[in-house]
């Protein structure tokens, strides 16, 4: 049964407890790899995998073991990028040198295909991570709506393209062209999601692609490698799994690898980029950290900023690159805001991802609980108060949030992305307080302004957006819509996410010209009106 935050309980269930439909047997399919356009089973050395979603059947809470999935070794993983390069045959290969509205056909063939195992994908997701069974079905489902929205784009940027233009004695048509072979690393947070968000634009834009799920979230990324392998040509979409030292440094270091996209940590991305020996021709896709603050001004609606705080710092348990990760209020509300936070989070419910209007679950990632108190814990002794009743309590894998008010920002807290359900609060008395804080921070994702005065928001405002890359205003920071630029400045992002900007990252503007002479206007004509090219073509996709 969930409980709420301020009254810690034991809530892990007993196996009979679990409803039918969201019990997740052992994963026995999890040992499988997809190369070269084939679905085999890895006989080597597995990692098991663990759920965070503890059961006590007497005994009590344990963790609940769910499959396993391969260790693979640095051969194996070479083999990967040999298919992915042999596919991509130089620029040459079909997959690149296919018709944009015949790749985008084998893409709309796999959107019934990834349906298929919708549920089963939904209930490792949620065994794996924790996530809440409504959000687990919109992850789903969001990923399935970004790749009809990606497909819908390059029809838009093809139709674009499909004209000639003729500038200064010269014809020409300008396209984009695939830039080689992707290696797609996604978090753990959003392990389909985020994952896709790269890995489907790569694809469409006539990219091989090799991906390796994240640490936490593997497994459910084995239910859709048939329908990979049946909906792309042979060496299109390949996967590797195991320690990133083992089968992703070789990779990397081979120097066959033309974009990284990659979602995690910045001293990660900047270990990855480094091993490339020649880093000029590698363009990077990071997704990074970020500390997103939130600003409640003297003149906000309490209750509104409230409101989209506690969601914007707890929401999956704080594990989101766009939460609110640290809040600034005025100190003429301060108190006032903290208690009414404090109240929110206490009405917070606990327990499994299945439960109705249970928001705190377990976390995935071994170690954090221990981790979250030692930064509450530092927090308070450096004169913070824990302001939530039952706040920074942990039982296993649970960790119940924690409001630290009023937090100093000399401590960690303050100053790393938390990546958790710890949130500090400092009140300020000087607009010019937040904003030095925010220049001075190596983050640069989003801010959320809470305030009602156009004047004083203004200010705020042309402030900010030369620090950070979204502002919002009385509402949380957050990615959506999926047609909006998603990026960040410093070392929050490199490249921009949106439907559209995902092509673009993920390809080149390459153009055929000529001068306009007779002889030239003959030969583009014959070429055009006899669809000889796939390039050089005017024919117009719907």
């Amino acid at each position: 049964m969930s409980t709420p935050v301020a009254n810690p309980a034991n809530v892990f269930p007993r196996t009979a407890d679990i409803p039918e439909a969201m019990r997740q047997p052992y994963y026995a399919d999890g040992a499988r790899y997809l190369i070269d356009g084939k679905v085999e089973a890895w006989t080597g050395p597995c990692q098991e995998v663990t759920s965070p979603l503890c059961v006590d059947d007497g005994a009590g809470p344990a963790p609940t073991k769910l499959g396993h999935y391969p260790l693979m070794t640095a051969e194996k993983a070479m083999e990967a990028l040999e298919a992915a390069c042999e596919a991509y045959g130089r620029g040459c290969g079909e997959w690149p040198t296919m018709s944009v509205g015949d790749r985008i056909r084998h893409l709309e063939s796999f959107i019934p295909r990834m349906q298929a195992v919708r549920d089963e994908v939904v209930r490792l997701l949620m065994w794996e991570i924790g996530k809440t069974l409504p959000d687990s079905r919109k992850e789903f489902d969001r990923t399935v709506d970004y790749i009809r929205d990606t497909i819908q784009a390059l029809k838009e940027l093809d139709r674009t393209s499909s004209r000639l233009a003729v500038e200064q004695g010269f014809i020409a048509q300008i396209r984009r062209s695939p830039l080689g072979v992707v290696l797609c690393m996604g978090p753990q947070n959003y392990p389909l999601n985020e994952t896709f968000t790269t890995l489907i634009p790569a694809l469409i834009m006539g990219n091989t692609v090799i991906f390796k799920p994240p640490k936490y979230g593997v497994l459910l990324h084995a239910p859709l490698l048939r329908a990979f392998a049946a909906s792309f040509p042979p060496g299109v979409v390949n996967t590797i799994y195991g320690e990133g030292a083992t089968v992703v440094g070789p990779i990397v270091q081979s120097g066959r690898i033309d974009v990284l996209a990659f979602i995690g940590s910045a001293k990660v991305a900047s270990l990855l980029k480094h091993q490339h020996p020649r880093p000029n021709r590698l363009r990077c896709v990071f997704g990074l950290e970020a500390k997103n603050a939130a600003v409640v001004l003297p003149d906000a609606d309490l209750d509104l900023a409230m409101k989209e705080c506690l969601l914007g710092a707890l929401s999956f348990n704080g594990q989101r690159c766009t939460a609110i990760k640290i809040i600034f209020v005025h100190r003429s509300l301060a108190d006032q805001f903290v208690a009414r936070l404090a109240e929110g989070v206490e009405a917070l419910r606990v327990g499994m991802p299945w439960e109705d209007g249970v928001s705190i679950t377990p976390l995935a990632e071994k170690g954090k609980p221990q981790w979250f108190k030692e930064l509450a814990d530092e927090a308070v002794a450096a004169g913070a108060r824990l302001v939530n009743r039952g706040g920074g309590t942990i039982d296993h894998t649970l960790f119940y949030p924690a409001v630290l008010y009023p937090a100093a920002l000399n401590t960690r807290i303050c100053q790393i992305e938390q990546f958790g359900p710890v949130t500090p609060i400092l009140p300020y008395d000087d607009e010019q307080e937040v904003i030095d804080w925010v220049k001075a921070s190596p983050f640069g994702q989003q801010a959320s302004l809470f305030g009602s005065d156009p004047h004083r928001l203004s200010r705020l405002i042309d402030s900010l957006v030369n620090q950070v890359c979204r502002v919002n205003i009385n509402s949380q920071c957050q990615r959506g819509p999926d047609t909006f630029p998603f990026v960040g400045r410093k070392d929050s992002a490199e490249n921009t996410l949106s439907v559209s900007d995902a092509l673009r990252v993920f390809s080149i503007r390459s153009l055929v010209a000529a001068k306009s002479t007779p002889a030239n206007q003959q030969v583009i004509s014959t070429i055009v009106t006899g669809r000889h090219s796939k390039f050089l073509s005017t024919d117009f996709l719907f």
